[in-house]
């Protein structure tokens, strides 16, 4: 999990320290107008939109970390591509290259693969937790790092964080993905998962959730130097204590969620508590209506941002767990796209109250189609040893293995670690009757604690 979050801190790190600085800086390059400068910065993310269900359709088939290596390699590649360019034409292609590694979706699915399922929301949060550390670092380090190399050198940075990031895939455990069903055509099991409703309402969610807050990050700026005397330079300080507090009131929620089986409430909750930061952000413009707006927002993005990649998990089907996180990290790229655009509209063409006022209704209009999402499965996991059998043949004893235990009643899925000599058991403890329990104790070689 260390590993994995790693590899998503450093891209962001190498994204958005651009993000603060390219509006001012990009100026510079040749053909640059203030509209194609706004392309460079979006394109990262349309590209992204655009490559995710691709990429994770073919992460269900093939293993995944290779597609990591390769989606970080051109993530270099493209930062190499924007350092080299003097036009901003060469910037937007480097910015659209390094948006075709579009690993989001299949980094989350070997994490899904590697975690036992009592923990994957602790891990998700941690994975959500860190996503946003990076997203504060990286605003705060871009314009000091702008001076010093440049944004020549900014772009660098961001070829070097990618080639970091193959190192930490070293590390990463190799899960031995062995299914119960039958691998679908392309288009068959894209529509099986476009087919499932409480999916879809998570898809619509992280396309609002982002939204919202790139929309919320492009007129806040401006806000909180006109509202709350805080100048641009010392923005991120503020941000950062508001985000430490939000994903510390995260955790609790989250354990709630999990241990409790409550998280539909606690999602639909936190979809509410999205509403009310932004209505406060319109009513109270003043430097305390700020901060309490901007900290309940925090709260809510930090416990939606964690729940979402679990939920998938969770509600996915079993050979399609990345082609459903590949449609959800496109709808969440899309979301980012959207908001910077409409951000700016509202930015430009509206006042402050207005401005937060569309934002609260967009939101109410989210809550609206989640009230109807129905509570996910749970599943429970069991970690057992690898019996000598399986692994003293070759390798289809271990394939007549695993497809014996998937034939017990209450048995969903397998994911074998060779290396570490333990496989994990994911069963629905509803189903699994004394006569299930008794069958994968005989077949494991060992007493099982359910």
């Amino acid at each position: 999990m260390f590993a994995l979050g790693s590899i998503f801190a450093l891209r962001m790190l190498g994204l958005f320290m651009i993000v603060p600085v390219f509006a001012i800086y990009g100026q510079g390059y040749t053909g640059a107008t203030p509209a194609l400068i706004g392309l460079a910065v979006g394109i990262y993310g349309l590209s992204q939109a655009i490559l995710q269900i691709p990429v994770s359709l073919l992460a269900d088939r093939t293993a995944r970390k290779p597609l990591i290596a390769i989606g970080l390699l051109i993530f270099a590649l493209g930062g190499a591509i924007s350092a080299m360019s003097t036009s901003i034409w060469g910037v937007i292609l480097g910015r659209a290259i390094a948006g075709a590694g579009a690993i989001s979706a299949v980094a989350m699915a070997l994490l899904a693969d590697v975690t036992r399922e009592q923990h994957r929301n602790k891990a998700m949060a941690t994975m959500g937790m860190t996503i946003g550390l990076s997203f504060i670092v990286a605003f705060s380090l871009g314009p000091y790092l702008t001076k010093i190399f440049g944004l020549s050198g900014l772009f660098w940075l961001t070829s070097v964080a990618g080639i970091l990031a193959i190192g930490l895939l070293v590390i990463v455990p190799t899960p031995l993905r062995l299914l119960k069903q039958n691998p679908l055509g392309f288009k068959v099991q894209l529509k099986s998962v476009l087919a499932l409703p409480d999916l879809n309402r998570m898809h619509v969610s992280i396309f609002a959730l982002h939204l919202l807050m790139t929309a919320a990050f492009v007129m806040l700026p401006q806000q909180l130097e006109q509202y709350a005397q805080i100048p641009v330079a010392h923005q991120g300080w503020y941000y950062l204590p508001l985000l430490l507090l939000g994903a510390m009131m995260t955790i609790p929620a989250i354990i709630v969620a999990e241990i409790k089986q409550q998280m539909r409430l606690i999602f639909i909750g936190a979809v509410g508590l999205i509403v009310i930061s932004l209505v406060v952000l319109m009513v109270e413009q003043n430097r305390v209506g700020m901060v309490l707006g901007v900290g309940l927002f925090f709260i809510s993005f930090n416990l939606l941002e964690a729940m979402v990649p679990s939920w998938l998990a969770k509600g996915a089907p079993v050979a399609a767990k990345a082609t459903a996180m590949g449609i959800n990290a496109s709808s969440q790229f899309l979301g980012s796209f959207a908001g910077g655009v409409f951000g700016g509209l509202l930015l430009t063409y509206t006042n402050s109250h207005i401005s937060w006022g569309i934002l609260a209704g967009l939101s109410l209009v989210w809550l609206l189609i989640v009230i109807r999402l129905g509570s996910p499965p749970y599943l429970s996991s069991l970690s057992i040893r690898l019996p000598d059998h399986p692994l003293a043949g070759f390798k289809t004893d271990i394939n007549d293995w695993v497809d014996c235990l998937l034939a017990v009643d209450g048995v969903e899925d397998i994911v074998i670690l060779l290396d570490e000599h333990v496989a994990y058991l994911k069963v629905d403890k509803r189903k699994l009757s004394e006569y299930a329990r008794q069958q994968l104790c005989d077949l494991t070689k060992q007493e099982l604690a359910f």
